[in-house]
């Protein structure tokens, strides 16, 4: 196996560097064609990998890549899903290299999507190419790649729906999440949900001159940082009525296992460089930002932004907001929720309007299920150690619809690392984790055949 790894990585690097000189920014129009030719791209990619068949299938949106392998009607199935899609690449400035430029530096893939979700992407691909040119795959593998992630995969839905047959599966496996360190290797056995809006405050019908104006009429720039500063409280807490009405305590059990995971503050605050941190009082760093839901300002503006001064009292101020939720809550019913607290506090002296973006639920592996045991038992052969079990902060609200549309658990092997700076400049990947994680997905399969 290692011997193949090493074998083939020149041509591994040419195959992900080819995918991730592809600007495919799904939440930019402009880079629609980018789309469709990434898309082509891993197309080929997977047919070379050793599938039977492979389409670019259409949706509502972004197309599709769907392929697979098939070994025998009595086997089981494993559906490997993974996204196309990466977040836009602002700003340029911060960039030490092209985004879209890759390159290997100081043992490293730089380039955006090189750890989410390309690169990542790319390990299942190898692994199954592995499987099927040694002749040691036992089950039916099927793949998934959509473009729209990153913006909340509005059109999958639909397409899983349209699409349950084809998509039949016995277990989803995903490497699109992240692991402590790579000398501490770990399994996501759980997810936050999302709610994202984006707020629009309008005072005056036109801009106005802030001394001729100023201390008689609201300016929707104050209004609005006064109606954020109100959704979080001095304790951490979400200020949203019933807010937490779903939101369950950690087990005791739970909240001795994460109080084992070795957690260094002074480093994790030196990698991101702050001071202090903050977050809900009674709850540790790990469980505020995996266990715990959470509020933030994820964009704000208005007003004059450009060079130089402009005294102005701008008509309208906006701004984009996101919380991360917990097993249980409901996204659309926490939308609501929000909606409903922006109004009940918004001024007389403006107008407030709130809509919704996109959203998901959040999701829990059991870690009996066989599947999650064959990638424990994969993750101990690459990394010589036995994964830890830990739930994480991020989102992919497309897994808990994989559960309720196709009625199939999924198991999160990732590879990501806090240094390969995901959706910021400086995006990378170690080609260490491209090695092991090959590795790991490869004992998933095979020790999938024996549990």
């Amino acid at each position: 196996m290692k011997e193949y790894i090493a074998h083939h990585e020149e041509r591994f690097l040419n195959e992900l560097f080819s995918l991730l000189r592809i600007p495919s920014i799904s939440a930019e129009p402009s880079h629609h064609a980018d789309m469709l030719r990434c898309a082509d791209l891993w197309h080929e990619l997977l047919l070379q990998a050793g599938a039977d068949e492979a389409e670019v299938m259409p949706s509502d949106g972004n197309p599709l890549v769907f392929a697979q392998k098939h070994v025998s009607d009595t086997a089981p199935t494993v559906l490997v899903y993974g996204h196309y899609d990466v977040m836009p690449v602002a700003p340029l400035e911060l960039w030490k290299s092209a985004p879209f430029e890759p390159e290997v530096r100081d043992g490293r893939i730089w380039a955006r999507g090189a750890d989410d979700d390309k690169g990542q992407s790319f390990l299942q691909v190898k692994a199954f190419e592995y499987l099927v040119r040694t002749g040691q795959l036992r089950h039916n593998v099927k793949f998934i790649l959509e473009g729209e992630e990153e913006i909340g995969s509005p059109s999958l839905h639909a397409f899983l729906t349209r699409h349950r047959e084809l998509l039949k599966s016995d277990v989803i496996l995903v490497s699109d999440t992240s692991m402590l360190s790579e000398d501490l290797p770990s399994l996501t056995t759980g997810l936050r949900g999302l709610a994202y809006w984006e707020i629009e405050v309008t005072g005056p019908q036109r801009d106005l001159h802030s001394g001729h104006f100023g201390g008689a009429v609201a300016n929707p720039i104050n209004v609005l940082c006064e109606m954020l500063a109100q959704v979080v409280d001095k304790d951490g807490r979400i200020s949203i009525p019933h807010f937490y009405d779903d939101v369950q305590d950690i087990p005791a059990a739970e909240r001795e296992m994460i109080a084992r995971i070795p957690f260094d503050e002074a480093r994790y605050k030196a990698a991101i460089g702050v001071k202090a941190l903050r977050g809900e009082r009674g709850y540790s760093t790990i469980e505020r930002n995996a266990c715990r839901p959470s509020f933030d300002v994820c964009g704000i503006w208005g007003g004059h932004t450009g060079e130089g001064s402009k005294t102005v009292l701008p008509s309208k101020a906006y701004a984009k907001v996101s919380t991360r939720l917990v097993p249980h809550q409901q996204h659309e019913v926490i939308s609501q929720l929000f909606i409903d607290y922006m109004a009940s506090i918004a001024p007389d002296c403006v107008t407030v309007k709130v809509t919704p973006m996109h959203g998901g639920e959040g999701y829990v592996c059991p870690i009996d299920l066989p599947a999650y045991r064959a990638a424990e038992r994969g993750f101990e052969q690459a990394f010589g150690k036995r994964p830890l079990a830990v739930r994480r902060g991020g989102s992919i609200p497309i897994i808990s619809d994989f559960e309720h549309t196709l009625g199939v658990k999924t198991v999160l092997m990732g590879f990501g690392l806090e240094s390969n700076a995901i959706h910021s400049p400086n995006e990378n990947f170690p080609l260490s984790m491209m090695r092991r994680g090959i590795e790991a997905i490869i004992g998933f399969h095979l020790h999938f055949d024996e549990v």
